[in-house]
């Protein structure tokens, strides 16, 4: 099942960004790149918590703090996906080396949430059945790439939408 929906999402989620004709659901979509900076925000602070609790045999907390950053990233799918298909592209209109700055973070942000899907998934059903030995061996792979991938979505939300916006 896990390997199923690691393709299956990632899959899904391309064909639907591939759309060339928009869907009109409302003006209301073009607010959610802020909506999608905001939950990756959270989910930053919510899984540096997590580390935080783990750190300190708070196991109680740090369950909770992975769920909400799980549930983080259920979010962040669902406005991404609702943000793409009803609305172009935004282009990015920094100049000279902050051009490969934003692109070297996208491709990474972007590759790397592929990669960390099934880790992740793996972490929470390893967490959820008690096999806390392998869950452990995951999250030492998955943690710092969950981390990554979501502090990097903040920094590109940042970079295309608030420091270089289009005008």
């Amino acid at each position: 099942m896990i390997n199923a929906l690691s393709i299956t999402v990632p899959v899904v989620v391309a064909i639907l960004l591939s759309f060339t004709n928009k869907l009109y659901l409302g003006e209301w979509t073009k607010n959610l790149s802020h909506a999608i900076g905001f939950i990756n925000s959270l989910t930053t602070i919510v899984l540096l918590f997590g580390l935080f609790f783990i750190l300190r045999n708070k196991v109680h907390l740090h369950r909770t703090m992975m769920t909400i950053a799980f549930a983080l990233g259920a979010l962040f799918l669902i406005c991404y996906i609702t943000y793409h298909i009803s609305n172009p592209a935004n282009k990015f209109s920094g100049e000279g080396a902050v051009r490969y700055v934003y692109f070297f973070l996208l491709i990474t942000h972007v590759a790397l949430s592929l990669v960390v899907l099934p880790l992740v998934l793996r972490a929470m059903f390893f967490a959820l059945t008690g096999q806390f030995a392998r869950h452990k061996n995951i999250v030492k792979y998955a943690y710092p790439i969950w981390l990554y991938v979501s502090a990097s979505g903040v920094i590109v939300y940042l970079m295309l939408y608030q420091l270089f916006a289009s005008k």
